[in-house]
C-alpha cells in the first residue's frame, strides 16, 4: 500500500490540486495531512478533490480549524505510525518506541531521521513559501519512502 503525507499547504489550492490530481493518477487511497491546511475551504476543498481518505492533523495557522486533532496515530499493514504538525512532539513520538513512522510538518523543509527504530519524516511544504513544493509517498510493502516535487509531476 502507498500511503502520501503533505503538510503546510497555507490554501494554496493550485499545488495541493497538483498534488491531488497525481495521487488520484496513482491510486493512493489514504493522505495523512500534517497541518497548516489554513481554512476550513481549503480542507473542504481537498477532500472534495481527493478520491481516497484523507486524515488531517491541526498545525499552528490552523485557527478555525479546532475540530480538527493535534495528532493523529494508525495501524497500516503492521506498522504502528504517528502524525503531527510540530518536530518536538513528533520527535517524542518517536522516542516512545510506539511507532514504525512519525510524520511531522511545520519546517517546510523536507527531512528523514532514525530515531532509535522509529523514522520521522517531515514532507516538506505544498505551499511552496521557503522551499520547492514537495509531499511524500511511503510504499508500506518496500519500506520506501519517495520526496515528490509538485512542479515535476
Amino acid at each position: 500500500m502507498k500511503v502520501a503525507i503533505i503538510s503546510d499547504t497555507h490554501d494554496n489550492l493550485a499545488s495541493a490540486k497538483k498534488a491531488i490530481e497525481w495521487l488520484n493518477k496513482e491510486e493512493i487511497s489514504l493522505l495523512l495531512h500534517c497541518g497548516d491546511i489554513s481554512s476550513r475551504e481549503t480542507a473542504n476543498e481537498l477532500a472534495k478533490m481527493f478520491k481516497g481518505e484523507i486524515k488531517f492533523v491541526r498545525g499552528n495557522a490552523d485557527v478555525d480549524l479546532t475540530d480538527i486533532p493535534e495528532a493523529g496515530e494508525i495501524q497500516i499493514e503492521g506498522k504502528g505510525i504517528a502524525f503531527v504538525h510540530f518536530p518536538e512532539p513528533a520527535r517524542r513520538l518517536a522516542k516512545t518506541g510506539k511507532y514504525d513512522l512519525v510524520f511531522y510538518g511545520h519546517t517546510h523543509k523536507p527531512w528523514e531521521e532514525m530515531i532509535g527504530n522509529c523514522r520521522m519524516v517531515n514532507p516538506g511544504e505544498a505551499a511552496g513559501q521557503f522551499y520547492k513544493q514537495t509531499f511524500a509517498v511511503y510504499d508500506t510493502d518496500k519500506d520506501e519512502m519517495e520526496l515528490k516535487i509538485i512542479e515535476l509531476l
